[in-house]
């Protein structure tokens, strides 16, 4: 290990190891809840049983997943502590409650509730089942609400006063609803929704390839797919509002998400392609359109844009990363609006069943909006340094006193044990997918009459 390996650079590697198998976690939770509901919904005004098949099976795969994302925060959680406790006792003040929060509202909420989700069937009415899966549900999205108040006020911290290094709260209404939070909390629960929603799309092309008079495969591909669609272009227009919000409040992220190191007073290109070079502080291999940046991102072609050369060196992000994980993030956005929108008109065609390389593409792109997630939070979380606390507080100034070589070694302990357990856990709900909703003697098309809006898919 050398000294280019050292405590810092140990502990972020540590921290965003262990985080990227988190946030997978919890997001598949956050819309496989919602969907659930939906799920449960549909069985009880319809009465068809091939609702409740699919809902038990996806109950079974949300479990699961839910277990394994609260393993895995745990962990995120004494890592704060032992990595980061100069940053725990700078903002311990303020995103101390707010995380309390989080799991006193809506960690104690899902975790009363899933009992009676998972094991009361048979135990309570139908009534009661049902409102508890909503319980479950709604907690989930509170859960992710707090979360992302708390690391919106670490990108735009308002509402507080900063005395010796230490943050104190002095108005819990700004440091909630700080100007980040409304756009990233809105950001990350539709870019949940449509992970969730591409692998309900996989499973489901998967099991229509196997046999394609499959009714609840059918049923998971006609409620996917358009879903897709629809939230896709939802995520466009907020991941564009959240944009200008990033430009107004932490232009140096901005300008590493466009890849501009000049200042253009107006007319800034927009580049689609290019290699950021920080030693030279340059693009190569630059491929843009003239003047469209500016467009974009201020919605004038006279709006102006900050470069990275503006700020010193030691001020600005990681710029390849940045810039690459945005670009990542988008284009797979594409990919879901494409598949999206072309399952759509496959359904209205009634051509769905056999187009077979559409649904391989489905099973395909299952890992796509979990991909785009992390890419997200890579834009995010690095496009915010050098700061822990944007503007603030330096990651370098957050770490605790330990040496480099005790977290090299946790860091090894970590990666050891998630390849062990987590690929197993991925393994099992792998082999729970395959297997599919469970069958019975109902006909093909049932659970597909008018009465729930789903009569055409009986017929593709």
């Amino acid at each position: 290990m050398t000294e280019t390996f050292d405590m810092l650079f140990l502990a972020r590697l540590q921290f965003a190891f262990t985080i990227a198998f988190h946030i997978l976690f919890p997001s598949f939770t956050i819309g496989l809840a919602s969907y659930l509901v939906v799920l449960e919904a549909l069985w009880l005004k319809s009465g068809k049983a091939v609702y409740r098949r699919i809902y038990d099976f996806w109950l079974r795969l949300f479990a699961l997943s839910f277990g394994m994302g609260v393993v895995s925060g745990i962990v995120l959680s004494y890592q704060i502590g032992t990595n980061w406790s100069r940053f725990s006792s700078s903002t311990g003040n303020v995103l101390g409650p707010l995380l309390g929060y989080e799991v006193l509202i809506a960690f104690f909420l899902e975790a009363s509730f899933l009992g009676v989700m998972l094991f009361g069937r048979e135990r309570v009415s139908r009534g009661v089942h049902f409102f508890s899966t909503l319980m479950v549900a709604v907690g989930t999205l509170m859960s992710a609400f707090w979360i992302l108040a708390a690391n919106s006020w670490m990108q735009t911290p308002t509402g507080y006063r900063l005395d010796d290094g230490i943050f104190y709260p002095i108005d819990w209404i700004q440091v909630i609803f700080n100007p980040s939070m409304p756009y990233r909390v809105m950001h990350m629960i539709l870019a949940c929704f449509l992970a969730s929603a591409m692998v309900v799309a996989a499973v489901g092309a998967f099991h229509l390839l196997r046999k394609p008079d499959n009714a609840a495969a059918r049923i998971m591909l006609w409620m996917a797919l358009p879903f897709i669609t629809v939230v896709t272009l939802s995520q466009i227009m907020v991941g564009h509002e959240h944009g200008i919000n990033v430009h107004q409040y932490q232009p140096a992220k901005l300008a590493a998400m466009e890849g501009h190191w000049e200042t253009y007073a107006g007319g800034a290109p927009l580049i689609l392609f290019a290699w950021p070079d920080s030693r030279s502080e340059k693009n190569r291999w630059e491929l843009s359109v003239p003047a469209i940046g500016s467009l974009v991102v201020t919605g004038s072609l006279d709006g102006a844009i900050r470069g990275l050369k503006s700020w010193p060196a030691d001020e600005r992000p990681p710029v390849t990363p940045v810039f690459w994980g945005f670009r990542v993030m988008v284009g797979l956005g594409l990919l879901l609006l494409g598949i999206g929108s072309v399952g759509w008109w496959l359904l209205w065609r009634k051509r769905l069943s056999t187009q077979r390389w559409f649904l391989r593409l489905c099973i395909f792109s299952a890992p796509s909006g979990f991909l785009a997630i992390l890419a997200g939070w890579i834009v995010a979380e690095v496009g915010r340094q050098p700061y822990v606390v944007y503007g603030l507080l330096r990651t370098a100034e957050a770490v605790s006193p330990v040496t480099r070589n005790a977290v090299g070694l946790s860091l090894l302990v970590y990666l050891t044990v998630y390849s062990v357990v987590f690929s197993a856990g991925l393994y099992y709900l792998v082999a729970e997918a395959r297997r599919g909703p469970d069958q019975d003697d109902e006909p093909v098309d049932s659970g597909l009459s008018t009465n729930t809006g789903f009569h055409n898919a009986s017929h593709w």
